[in-house]
């Protein structure tokens, strides 16, 4: 008597008599010779075209010298090689950015295309769990494209039919210990279609100076200091508002005393106030003289003046109802910009129940009702649990500076941030190499951004305030 074996792909059936053990296997179906052969002959036409659409100049050329060679012999090809390379090397040296657009990086690219991740793409796929092995063969994912930037791998992939984004950013760290690269950052380019991004070095490795005080007057986006891309970092104050997160000593004050620094023009003119509330009584403080008396530091005088900021947004809320939906800073009407320091002092650490209900009552007033009008918040804190500060998803954009905690990331910038390659419980506690250094999410991207803001020196702020104090108040 015989039984079938469920779910057993090898052994059929099973003999149930107790003192037989026969198992009976399927026959084994041999694929015919011509259509083994045929296989192998698609498989290698379909490769050959692929290499030449994938390297066409690179063949090309290839190709060319071939022919020079049989034709003319190899003393007209050794030329026509130094005569390449000297042109490149005279290319190189009068125009170097040029040069490393249109030939260095693309030359890096297949470089690392081919030594780094063709080479190890397979491994690394089935260890880390992304490739499967199905009906007798590797399923990966493919490896589109490789672009080269001046600091980064930037990698196209397609993703397995049935993936999820997710199944990715569980994986960051096995991808990027199995490319040799210190990060991995995941972006979405499309359905089906991510980007990893592998950084090659760290161009944010080496503090910043105070960036230089604008000459025209704007109530922003500022400059705050450079992202990891090289690129200016800008960050937007009229008509959102802004938490910077992070521990002692990881830079709040850069961010806080930059976006001053860009703003001074603006002030000057009238088109921009800012109101400082410094319940430390360090920070703010150096610069006093620049918010005149828009200044704070006891609790109950920083409840007064978010409650006046309270006042100013409901009397323009009142004159623009039906009117106009955007502000525009004027000089009648200028932009608000309401700095605090250490909110959390006041929203959590204070004693005075009635005042935190006050300070709590007023922050969520104007980070719910001051945008439209032209009243924004910029605060900073170190704790971003929820019970410190309860209306931390009331700021659209979010700065997390070093972090003590892993979780502590998706508290800040939203969850899944750290998923996506914001390391920020991994900054350097070293002031030289962390301080200021911290990952941008902004309202209108989930993607993080990593970015260093410019240091101020207490030198840089007492010259602001010489500067730029208002006519009579003292430096």
């Amino acid at each position: 008597m015989f039984k079938k074996l469920p779910g057993d792909e090898t052994a059929r059936l099973v003999s149930t008599t107790p003192d037989t053990a026969v198992v009976f296997r399927p026959a084994v179906v041999q694929t015919p010779a011509v259509l083994t052969v045929a296989i192998a002959v698609w498989r290698m036409l379909t490769g050959a075209l692929g290499l030449v659409w994938r390297h066409p100049i690179a063949l090309t050329i290839t190709a060319g010298l071939g022919v020079i060679w049989t034709r003319y012999g190899y003393l007209h090809v050794l030329t026509l090689a130094g005569l390449a390379i000297a042109t490149g090397v005279s290319w190189a040296l009068v125009d170097r950015p040029s040069f490393l657009r249109l030939v260095g990086w693309p030359l890096l690219a297949w470089w690392r295309l081919v030594t780094v991740y063709r080479r190890h793409w397979q491994p690394v796929m089935i260890v880390s769990g992304l490739g499967r092995y199905l009906r007798g063969r590797d399923c990966l994912p493919r490896l589109l494209a490789v672009t080269c930037t001046p600091w980064a791998d930037l990698v196209t992939v397609k993703m397995l039919s049935g993936q999820a984004v997710t199944d990715w950013t569980d994986r960051t760290e096995h991808l990027a210990h199995g490319f040799g690269a210190t990060s991995c950052r995941i972006t979405v380019q499309r359905s089906g279609r991510l980007q990893l991004t592998f950084p090659r070095s760290d161009p944010l490795a080496i503090p910043l100076p105070a960036i230089p005080i604008p000459e025209t007057a704007s109530a922003g986006p500022v400059q705050v200091g450079i992202q990891e891309n090289g690129h200016p970092w800008l960050l937007k104050l009229h008509g959102t508002h802004v938490l910077v997160a992070g521990a002692t000593g990881a830079g709040k004050g850069s961010v806080i005393w930059s976006v001053i620094r860009g703003l001074l023009p603006a002030v000057r003119v009238g088109l921009v106030q800012v109101w400082a509330l410094d319940p430390k009584l360090m920070e703010l403080s150096y610069g006093r003289a620049i918010f005149g008396d828009r200044y704070a530091a006891d609790p109950d005088a920083c409840a007064d003046l978010l409650d006046a900021a309270v006042k100013v947004m409901q009397e323009r809320a009142g004159r623009f109802a039906g009117v106009q939906r955007n502000h525009t800073p004027t000089v009648e009407d200028p932009f608000v910009l309401v700095v605090v320091d250490e909110v959390a002092f006041l929203t959590a650490y204070q004693p005075d129940k009635h005042l935190r209900q006050r300070v709590t009552a007023a922050l969520a007033t104007l980070t719910t009702q001051g945008r439209a009008v032209g009243v924004g918040v910029l605060a900073a804190l170190q704790d971003p649990r929820k019970e410190v500060m309860n209306i931390r998803n009331l700021f659209p954009d979010k700065i997390a500076l070093r972090l003590d905690e892993s979780e502590q990331v998706d508290m800040v910038l939203g969850d899944g941030a750290r998923d996506r390659g914001a390391l920020a419980d991994l900054i350097s506690p070293r002031p030289e190499a962390g301080a200021g250094i911290g990952y941008v999410r902004l309202e209108a991207s989930p993607d993080p951004v990593r970015v260093r803001a410019a240091y101020v020196s207490d030198a840089d702020i007492r010259a602001m305030a010489a500067e730029f104090a208002p006519v009579g108040e003292a430096v």
